[in-house]
């Protein structure tokens, strides 16, 4: 008796659910959106265990009683938490997560850009062929003696 009951049940639920083409697209849509509380970073359209699929189905209800794809997903982060949004709102504590990879880059792009500036202000300056380059005793006397020892190796 429960049997045939759960069966009617079933059939008019499945006959009560009757989405548009345009319907099935939204919830489809949203369902690629949420994350499935068991399986590991899948959407509940991709996951085969009973809980997604009932999500899914709670998805679709949702879809024909005309609510908003925000009241949706508000829906199902009250009743999950926000981990079961696979993209998160951009709002709230929300926007330090979505802006921490943007300021990583822009801090190591300016770190990169002054380490860069600071080795070209750094770097000696070789002179050119033909310049002249400043005297320096010390070097002048070690020319002179090294060149003083050649003679004397040459001569002897």
């Amino acid at each position: 008796m429960w049997g045939l009951l759960a069966l009617v049940l079933g059939l008019l639920l499945s006959v009560s659910l009757a989405l548009t083409p345009d319907q099935e697209a939204r919830a489809e849509r949203l369902g690629t959106n949420l994350r499935c509380p068991i399986c590991t970073g899948l959407p509940i359209t991709e996951s085969t265990n009973d809980l997604s699929r009932e999500m899914l189905r709670d998805v679709r209800e949702q879809v024909v009683a005309g609510r908003s794809d925000r009241d949706i997903y508000a829906y199902f982060a009250a009743r999950y938490g926000n981990f079961v949004l696979l993209d998160p709102p951009k709002e709230g504590s929300n926007l330090l997560l979505w802006g921490a990879p943007l300021a990583a880059l822009v801090a190591g792009g300016a770190v990169l850009w002054g380490v860069l500036r600071k080795r070209n202000v750094a770097a000696p300056s070789i002179p050119e062929a033909g310049t002249e380059a400043p005297f320096d005793p010390f070097l002048a006397q070690v020319r002179r003696e090294t060149r003083g020892d050649d003679r004397a190796g040459g001569q002897a």
